[in-house]
């Protein structure tokens, strides 16, 4: 009987022992499988797809190749952020990082009236010393902010041509972002004005670095016109726009709406700008042509606020007066109309009174016709003068009494609004003046459509004629770099730059070719030149090099000091290198002794120029 319950007692005993042990491991691989499952969805939820989580008991152990230590590390942090970090094993290897990309070298240069600054990566070869002071110079005596980095890595080929071509835009332009890259140079500038803005753009488009994009963009502050001016006519010549001015896009859009319901063709001439008299410009403008259409034709003249419509001779008087007093009705209260019904001119025994002034292609100028008196015959003498030269002027007045009252104003506008053409002729009568010509500036019929209001009153008559040409256009007709060097070679050719024996020193009467070079470069936009000098090969070839060298740098001073921009030239002394002639005579010897010019090829240059080599390339001033 004991025994049985010393069995019975032990038999509980084992039975609890495994029923302990079974809800023991049941716990272990419940918590085991809850951490698993927890971590290996965080991980997922971060983006760590390539970890794998394997439990251990307790422990969980995280395994797979991160691309990166940072990546193994998160995806550790993030496993022990789930269950307690004791417990996570970490068997993450990490794939081996490949070669590292090289940086992009790139500069960001702001220049204003405060200074310079410079903020970027520049390649470890760079000569800063000598980048430092050519900044410096372009600076002027403002302040230079040098925030460049520098790495050694390789250097694109295209990087020494952008930054070169950068630095000289850099130049030009006082107020600019320049953003420098080896593929692209973007250039954000402020011109003084519409001309200096076309100057600058035509001086950019030359020298361009070949390999890398460009993208420019200049702004010119709209111009400051007054008086604020409109003159529109319709005639029997036509439908035109003697001048427009518009005060923004909207304002000329109006006007252009009612030019072409009056019959204009083409497209606006309108210049946006500044010194508008009113908000309601552009509407009592178009109100204006309306008019003048309504009348069949005539003219229109807005001068600030004040409105002046002259009708074509032979209107009907009702007509007139209906579509006046519907004009004066419609117009803006600040706006004063002053309307006309010209009578038909009665013509004098000898015919009407007629003063004329030309101008030739070449820029001879005659003044002919009648003048009140001799000392507005002396005045119109002296103006002409000095508005063409002395020499060009030619007078073949005569001095006439009974002219109309204001006819001494009449002659002086009429040579002023010659000044403003190539060539051309104005003829003025005591009722009428009539300008033609041709001009090489944009805005000239606007100058001289203004001038006459001003001179001679809204209420007079006047046709203008003048035709933009681009060929007389200073700007737009700048000769190509290669005409610019082939313009050079005709005067090296045909004269040679000679120097004293042995030295560096340009001979006094050769010193007209230098002056005459500076002329032709003077017409020219910014170029890459490289003046070379050779010699024969008499003495010792370190001697002839350093000679030559000396030479070229003569040349480039002697062109500096005619005021010719000479930053982006190159003076490079060949020695006896490359003969045009046998050195076994004197005269192939004294061939051979020469300055040539050639414009730099960018070709070349990217190639084989280092950045420093580059910066060298173009000597401060």
């Amino acid at each position: 009987m004991r025994h049985s319950a010393l069995f019975l007692r032990i038999g509980v005993f084992i039975c609890a022992a495994l029923i302990s042990a079974l809800a023991a491991h049941s716990t272990v691989a419940f918590v085991q499988d809850r951490s698993v499952v927890a971590v290996r969805e965080t991980l997922i939820d971060r983006g760590y797809d390539w970890a794998s989580v394997i439990g251990d008991g307790l422990q969980v152990i995280v395994e797979g190749e991160a691309p990166t230590e940072a990546s193994r590390f998160r995806a550790i942090s993030a496993s022990g952020s789930i269950v307690d970090a004791s417990r996570v094993i970490d068997n993450i290897s990490v794939a081996e990082s490949g070669n590292i990309a090289a940086p992009k070298f790139a500069i960001e240069i702001l220049r204003n009236d405060s200074g310079v600054s410079l903020i970027g990566l520049i390649p470890a070869d760079t000569d800063r010393d000598r980048l430092a002071a050519r900044i410096t110079d372009i600076a002027n005596g403002q302040s230079v902010t040098d925030l460049l980095e520098s790495a050694d890595y390789p250097v694109p080929n295209t990087w020494p041509a952008a930054l070169n071509y950068s630095l000289r835009a850099l130049e030009m332009l006082p107020r600019s972002k320049i953003s420098v890259g080896a593929e692209r140079v973007a250039i954000n500038a402020i011109s003084d004005s519409v001309a200096d803005k076309d100057r600058l753009e035509t001086a950019l488009a030359h020298n361009t670095p070949d390999g890398v994009r460009l993208a420019v963009s200049i702004s010119a502050p709209r111009p400051v016109i007054s008086p604020f001016t409109a003159r529109f006519t319709k005639d029997t010549d036509g439908v035109r726009f003697d001048a427009c001015a518009a005060d923004s896009p909207d304002a000329e859009r109006v006007i252009m709406v009612a030019a072409s319901a009056a019959g204009f063709e083409g497209k606006s001439s309108c210049v946006q700008a500044l010194g508008v008299p009113s908000r309601t410009w552009g509407s009592a403008v178009a109100g204006a042509i309306d008019a003048v259409n309504s009348l069949g034709g005539g003219t229109v003249t807005i001068s600030d606020t004040d409105v002046t419509l002259v009708a074509l001779q032979g209107t009907e008087q009702s007509t007139f007066d209906s579509v006046v007093g519907e004009l004066e009705n419609a117009l803006p209260d600040v706006f004063a109309l002053n309307a006309e019904l010209p009578a038909t001119p009665q013509a004098g025994a000898d015919g009407p009174p007629q003063f004329t002034a030309t101008r030739s292609p070449e820029g001879a100028v005659q003044l002919r016709g009648r003048i009140p008196d001799d000392l507005i015959n002396t005045t119109a003498e002296n103006y002409a003068m000095a508005k063409f030269g002395r020499a060009n002027v030619t007078m073949g007045t005569r001095v006439v009494s009974d002219l109309p009252a204001g006819w001494a104003v009449r002659v002086l506008a009429g040579i002023e609004a010659l000044s403003k053409m190539s060539n051309g002729s104005v003829v003025v009568e005591p009722d009428q003046m009539i300008i033609k010509g041709n001009t090489g500036l944009e805005t000239a019929q606007a100058d001289i459509t203004r001038l006459l209001i001003d001179k001679l009153g809204q209420t007079s008559s006047f046709e203008i004629n003048v035709t933009y040409v681009k060929q007389l256009d200073p700007i737009a007709s700048l000769p190509t770099p290669e005409e610019c060097i082939a313009q050079i070679d005709a005067i090296t050719n045909a004269r040679k730059i000679l120097f004293d024996p042995s030295s560096a020193t340009i001979t006094a009467d050769t010193l007209p070719i230098v002056d005459d070079i500076a002329d032709v470069l003077k017409k020219c936009a910014d170029l890459r030149i490289q003046i070379a000098g050779f010699t024969d090969s008499q003495g010792r070839e370190e001697m002839n090099q350093q000679l030559s060298q000396e030479r070229a740098g003569a040349v480039l001073v002697a062109l500096r000091q005619r005021r010719i921009p000479v930053s982006s030239f190159e003076a490079v002394g060949f020695g006896e290198a490359d003969p045009i002639a046998t050195n076994d005579t004197e005269d192939g010897r004294e061939a051979n002794r020469r300055i040539e010019f050639s414009l730099i090829v960018p070709e070349s240059a990217v190639e084989e120029l280092t950045t420093l080599e580059a910066i060298e390339a173009a000597p401060s001033e």
